[in-house]
């Protein structure tokens, strides 16, 4: 299948301005940012899409048993509804896909990173009243269910295998060669979520060059966001550099070289010179 083409320039800034906003409010929903990467990532979608995508995670929560029982309970139910019976699973092949980080992609093939499975167990489970979370385990996402003396972790990406304590150490051990630290069992951010799952679609675009647009509108949300990494704002500055806008990108640039000054000025005399090279190509 065609890696999905970004909407038109107005529905794109209409997305934008919606995904900002959510993600500005007092409780973001992570569905509904997840979908607005979605319409952002792909033209196909408009609201009637995304309209469905909720009323399928609202039925797969339907399909569950009323409160199961404790944490192991939910985790179990979950597996054997999501991973057993819907057959929501992930496999290395959908690493180089692009849909494999869209939620509507994901609840379509019921394939996908582990992030956006993570991301269809917690909003199905939470729906259904689980004491659901997500973990951002280093390389691999996971969810966990109940408070922290009581915590179950299942890899939805395994359809939904409970993990013991040594599975998540070896997780984290062959991801960064360090042991576990307790912190990263905490349950992650909405809005840190998000940016993970931007910072993975940038990823796929890195590799190929040609779908610069990709990271291009995947920069841009990820700016959006209450709280991002500033060099964000570089990245943004030369991929509009690659993609032949050299005024805009050099101002960029400039920009980002202003802030940099504050705490490194040959770092932002480099910057400066990408500017007057990126000015120099307009000629």
């Amino acid at each position: 299948m065609r890696s999905p083409h970004p909407p038109e320039p107005e529905r794109a800034a209409e997305v934008r301005r919606r995904f900002g906003a959510e993600a500005r409010a007092e409780r973001p929903d992570l569905a509904v940012l997840c979908l607005l990467v979605g319409a952002a990532a792909d033209g196909g979608l408009d609201e009637a899409g995304m309209d469905q995508a909720q009323m399928e995670l609202d039925r797969l929560a339907g399909l569950l048993p009323f409160r199961p029982g404790g944490p192991r309970s939910w985790a179990a139910a979950l597996g054997e509804l999501l991973g057993g019976r819907c057959e929501f699973h992930g496999a290395p092949g959908d690493y180089q896909r692009l849909g494999s980080s869209l939620l509507h992609e994901v609840l379509r093939r019921r394939r996908g990173l582990p992030i956006l499975l993570s991301v269809v167990w917690m909003e199905v489970a939470r729906r259904a009243g689980a004491p659901v979370y997500g973990v951002a385990l280093p390389a691999h996402f996971v969810v966990g269910f109940g408070p922290p003396e009581q915590q179950v972790l299942a890899d939805p990406f395994d359809r939904g295998r409970v993990l013991t304590g040594s599975d998540a150490e070896l997780l984290v051990a062959g991801a960064t060669g360090a042991p576990l630290d307790p912190a990263m069992l905490s349950p992650a951010d909405p809005l840190d979520v998000v940016l993970r799952i931007l910072n993975n679609i940038r990823a796929w675009g890195a590799t190929r060059p040609e779908r610069s647009d990709v990271s291009l509108w995947a920069v841009e949300l990820s700016l959006l966001l209450p709280s991002h990494p500033a060099r964000l704002r570089y990245e943004r500055a030369q991929l509009l550099v690659q993609r032949g806008d050299f005024l805009g990108g050099s101002k960029e640039l400039d920009a980002y070289a202003d802030v940099v000054a504050a705490v490194d000025e040959p770092a932002a005399d480099r910057v400066r010179s990408q500017a007057l090279a990126a000015r120099a190509r307009l000629n």
